[in-house]
């Protein structure tokens, strides 16, 4: 009888601690949804255990095929690069396919629209409300314009409008794209972090926010992440399970 592939969730990592302890919690939501799969995590910097370093155990423990599952939303320098250059120097005896990014999703979409109830609106509030999708920011022409194909997809939804903005690398910052709203006459403005973790980035997002009337917390471990997670894992293992057989 075959074993599922491991699950090994690649996290960027940050100096700040609630970064990791929201992917270890984004993490443990998809072992209780799963509890039968095994699921590891390594960073690529800042935190322990590092990729390198999970990649070397579950060689020496014997597994064989593994699913290395980039744990972010839109595919970057880190996606196209970091992820695979580490992957490459994997142990030989590993069997590694990289599963997709996990952005874009309406799944993501119910994260966001989760958290901002969370923070206070209601499904009524929406045609009223406008909405700055904050993300990190990228200097990659493709993921500065998905992230801008994400607000056009979330606006169709009911909302009064919803602007990109981002925290670094690309324009408009958020406190511009609130600007923006209330400019457009959005009479409610929100704030929703199109991010996973917490750490420098997010702040300076919620620094931005200061003027809107709602900031949504981070993704984090929403029920619909950790769903999507398992979605881009069963994607990615099929190909695996054809070649052993299963």
């Amino acid at each position: 009888m075959h074993r599922d592939p491991v699950l090994l969730v690649v996290a960027h990592g940050s100096r700040d601690p609630r970064h990791a302890a929201t992917v270890h919690a984004l993490v443990e939501r998809v072992r209780s949804l799963r509890p039968g799969l095994r699921v590891v995590t390594g960073f690529l910097d800042f935190n322990v255990p590092s990729v390198q370093g999970v990649l070397r155990s579950l060689a020496a423990d014997g597994t064989r095929d593994v699913v290395a599952l980039p744990l972010l939303l839109n595919r970057a320098f880190h996606a196209k690069a970091d992820i695979p250059a580490v992957l490459r120097e994997a142990p030989p005896r590993l069997r590694i396919r990289q599963a997709d990014v996990l952005g874009p999703s309406p799944l993501l979409l119910d994260a966001l629209e989760r958290r901002l109830y969370e923070a206070g609106l209601t499904p009524a509030d929406k045609s009223s409300t406008g909405v700055v999708l904050a993300s990190a920011g990228s200097t990659d022409p493709e993921a500065i314009a998905v992230i801008a194909d994400v607000a056009r997809e979330w606006r169709r939804t009911g909302w009064c409008a919803v602007r990109p903005a981002f925290a670094s690398a690309s324009l408009p910052r958020t406190e511009d794209a609130v600007r923006a709203l209330r400019a457009a006459g959005c009479p409610r403005v929100a704030v929703a972090p199109y991010v996973l973790a917490p750490g420098f980035l997010p702040d300076r997002i919620a620094r931005g926010a200061a003027d809107a009337d709602v900031l949504a917390e981070v993704l984090g471990p929403a029920p619909e992440v950790a769903r999507l997670v398992l979605a881009r894992y069963d994607r990615a293992r099929l190909p695996l399970l054809r070649a052993i057989g299963a």
